[in-house]
């Protein structure tokens, strides 16, 4: 769908927060454009984890019975690895909610869903292949957003631009907001080895002495996440790709043959994990939300989670002054202060985990007692 000339809401990013906001938006009565600078939303190593938070926003939706029809797998406990001892962790299946459970979805799944259930409204717009490039400023506020679209740059007005471009948020940097870096010691190497019938049907973690191996269960394929030292991944390609798939062979809970499948270092993509927030999320005419305010570690599976939350408080407060054309600033920071809380809660568990658990079990050589948080299937 091309994008209009006009909204009232202009959103930059087709990710959960964006999607989720667009979404939530327009069944509150505001006219909304979602701007998605890629064609589809099939791009590997995203979030997949759909905590029974969300699952619970999409059941007051009336949209939980469709959105479990989608392919899953259910994790309903956690179990925390000491060597050769496994012990509960986490249990979700006592739990006060329609989902007791986590889903495990690709997240181009989860995002279609939500593309599909915001095309039922007039008022929706999709926009793909339209990229934010800067914003439009006028009279002391942001009033919209340049574009470049398969048919050229292109300008789309609004009374509000939310920018839920990501954690490298291209309108966050425009608009000159400050970003507060708060470190992470690890980054992420992600990559795809085939599933056999024979193997488990639980996604599945695995932490050794200095070796940490995430494997999710996409059906056909495992979706695999192999932790490293931050900035290490020159020192891993030195050492060639045999040595990197003999290092993967000793973690796998599969027959080590399985590497092989990794033919050259295009097969791994590297996640560079950041966890860092903007010191403030808006300015006149535009607000941050999502990664583009508050990036998050993988650690705990929560960034998808996080973001559908900053996209409901945005949609309770911002729908009234948006209908009625009188978005303020003010309205702006309530969202801010809103958020401001859980995420700073949440980033300072991920640092702690990150910092105390996670670096420390690389560090760690053979022979030393490792902590593992391992997600295990429930049987139902």
């Amino acid at each position: 769908m091309a994008q209009p000339a006009y909204s009232q809401c202009v959103i930059a990013g087709g990710g959960p927060a964006g999607m989720m906001l667009g979404l939530l938006l327009v069944r509150a009565g505001v006219r909304v454009a979602v701007l998605e600078k890629h064609r589809d939303f099939l791009r590997d190593f995203r979030g997949d984890t759909i905590h029974p938070s969300t699952m619970e926003i999409l059941y007051e939706l009336g949209l939980l019975e469709r959105f479990l029809q989608l392919p899953h797998e259910k994790v309903s406990r956690l179990f925390g690895q000491f060597g050769d001892l496994q012990v509960p962790f986490a249990d979700f299946s006592h739990l006060p909610v329609q989902a007791p459970y986590i889903a495990m979805m690709p997240q181009w799944d989860f995002l279609d869903f939500l593309a599909d259930e915001g095309k039922r409204y007039p008022g929706f717009h999709l926009a793909m292949s339209a990229e934010a490039l800067d914003l439009i400023n006028a009279d002391g506020r942001v009033v919209g957003v340049r574009t470049k679209t398969e048919d050229g740059e292109q300008e789309i007005r609004g009374d509000l631009v939310i920018a839920a471009d990501g954690r490298h948020s291209v309108l966050r940097e425009k608009a000159g907001l400050v970003v507060r870096d708060l470190g992470a010691p690890i980054d992420v190497l992600w990559f795809r080895l085939s599933r056999q019938p024979s193997d488990s049907a639980e996604t599945m973690g695995r932490f050794d002495p200095g070796a940490i191996m995430v494997m999710i269960n996409r059906g056909t394929y495992w979706q695999c996440a192999y932790v490293i030292p931050k900035g290490g991944i020159n020192e891993i390609k030195a050492q060639g790709l045999p040595a990197f798939k003999a290092r993967l062979a000793r973690s796998l809970p599969v027959p080590a043959a399985r590497a092989d499948e990794i033919a050259s270092w295009d097969d791994v993509k590297l996640l560079t994990v950041a966890v860092d927030r903007l010191e403030q999320w808006h300015k006149p005419g535009l607000l941050c939300i999502g990664d583009a305010a508050h990036a998050m570690s993988p650690v705990g599976g929560v960034g998808v989670n996080l973001a559908v939350q900053d996209a409901v408080a945005a949609a309770n407060i911002l729908s009234a002054p948006l209908r009625e054309g009188r978005v303020e600033e003010h309205h702006l920071a309530a969202v801010q202060t809103r958020r401001l809380w859980p995420t700073r809660v949440v980033q300072s568990l991920q640092l702690a985990i990150q910092n105390n658990v996670i670096a420390p079990t690389l560090r760690a050589s053979a022979g030393s007692r490792c902590f593992a948080a391992c997600p295990r299937a429930s049987s139902d």
